[in-house]
């Protein structure tokens, strides 16, 4: 039985456990303040198991760490059994009234089963409680990583954040007010 449920700081380092291969066949870039996807072929690799830099699992583990510990934030995880399958990260406070979703990720085999979404609502609902009004997503620029943010309702950054915009650049910068319902159907692709 698949259970979310909020996770010691401590259990960080599980995120080494996620499958994070996919094929992706869209990407998106943002040109004057709109999406535009362009067809691609490429395939995600696991994260890389020794090393350091983007995608090693050490590097990736400790810039989660680091979020968890300066930064308040929270860690959300997805259990099949004792299996973790799934984590988010809920940085309650980025600016004043924005908290940031800094990680979300499922694995493989778990995905496009509403594992995201019922994440999605555990970070909503700390964010709200916690007095965010908006929240903020740096996302992949993948078809499935941004489908999935505009499916619940998350919209382009009209200004990216400076800060995670520089860490960044590539991503897809997006905010999401959470006084509007959950998941929007609505694929229109304007900005907030």
């Amino acid at each position: 039985m698949l259970r979310i449920q909020r996770l010691p700081n401590s259990h960080v380092s599980r995120i080494a456990d996620i499958d994070r291969t996919e094929h992706v066949s869209t990407a998106y870039t943002v040109r004057n303040g709109e999406l535009h996807g362009e067809q691609v072929d490429l395939n995600v690799a696991p994260w890389y198991a020794s090393g350091h830099g983007h995608h090693h699992v050490q590097t990736l583990i400790q810039d989660c760490a680091d979020i968890l510990a300066r930064h308040s934030g929270v860690l959300f995880g997805a259990l099949d059994g004792e299996l973790l399958v799934g984590v988010a990260i809920l940085r309650p406070r980025l600016q004043d009234g924005m908290a940031e979703l800094s990680f979300l990720h499922l694995s493989r085999d778990y995905r496009r089963q509403g594992i995201g979404t019922r994440l999605l609502e555990r970070v909503f609902a700390l964010a709200r409680e916690l007095g965010a009004r908006r929240i903020y997503v740096s996302a992949t620029p993948t078809e499935s990583a941004v489908g999935f943010y505009l499916n619940h309702g998350f919209r382009l950054a009209k200004e990216p954040h400076p800060e995670l915009f520089a860490l960044e650049p590539e991503d897809i910068h997006m905010i999401k007010p959470l006084d509007s319902p959950g998941p929007d159907r609505d694929m229109h692709r304007k900005q907030e």
